[in-house]
């Protein structure tokens, strides 16, 4: 089963490394890397460049935003299973693809999630936050809440059925994406019981009160546009689960 991996990068010469050895360490044969670049004027593409046949496509130029960046490698997949992970992710052992694999072709699902660790970007064994897909429903999505985005694996086909990511959303296109593939399309699934990925803190959906407000605007306008009701009630209801993400640990 071919994998296509979707990095997307912008001024990342600090934090890429880890991500590109990661994916570099994979063991499974029939994996596919992309990487699009947001025409990075700090070393960024060198660093890229340097880890040669790594990258099956690198495109570098200027985009509208981190989901047109991701749309850019989408189209450009040509895997039956796509990935995305982020210039400031890494996977985190050299099976990872290997396990994903796996579990597509045991459970014939359209779509597989695990957990994700967000680390203190000074000290990348330092969990700050365990973030588990475990007991993950659909329906808990009216509430804001998701899998974890950077270990969620789809069949490609969704994209061509259900579309995109939709650019009008700046932090949270990945939600709306998830709310038609699941409270919409009612696809199936599987959850694997492992870290798959470790995220560094601080990006653009993870830290700050107007972020919060603007996670929770854009959320409510996804759900909405795609006839689902919500409101803003059971949208913050989700940071009483969050507060026992900060304080659980992996098993």
């Amino acid at each position: 089963m071919k994998v296509s991996l979707v990095t997307v990068s912008w001024n990342n010469a600090d934090v890429i490394k880890n991500c590109l050895d990661s994916v570099a360490s994979q063991d499974h044969p029939e994996l596919e890397y992309i990487i699009i670049d947001g025409a990075s004027k700090d070393g960024t593409q060198d660093i890229i460049k340097s880890y040669n046949g790594l990258t099956n496509h690198f495109v570098s130029e200027p985009d509208k935003g981190i989901y047109d960046a991701m749309n850019k490698g989408l189209k450009l997949a040509s895997g039956e299973v796509i990935g995305l992970i982020n210039a400031d992710d890494f996977l985190v052992h050299e099976h990872v693809i290997s396990r994903v694999v796996r579990e597509f072709e045991e459970k014939e699902v359209d779509a597989i999630f695990g957990d994700v660790e967000y680390v203190d970007p000074d000290d990348l064994d330092r969990v700050v936050r365990y973030y588990p897909g475990k007991g993950f429903k659909p329906a808990m999505m009216k509430q804001g809440n998701m899998p974890p985005h950077p270990s969620f694996y789809v069949k490609r086909e969704l994209y061509e059925r259900f579309g995109l990511f939709d650019t009008q959303f700046r932090i949270t296109a990945d939600f709306e994406f998830m709310v038609r593939l699941f409270l919409k399309g009612g696809i199936s699934y599987s959850y694997i019981p492992e870290t798959l990925v470790k995220m560094r803190t601080g990006g653009a959906s993870t830290s700050g009160l107007k972020s919060m407000l603007n996670i929770n605007r854009e959320m409510l306008v996804s759900l909405r546009q795609n006839g689902i009701s919500s409101n803003y009630l059971h949208l913050y209801s989700r940071y009483f689960k969050k507060i026992f993400q900060l304080i659980k640990r992996p098993d």
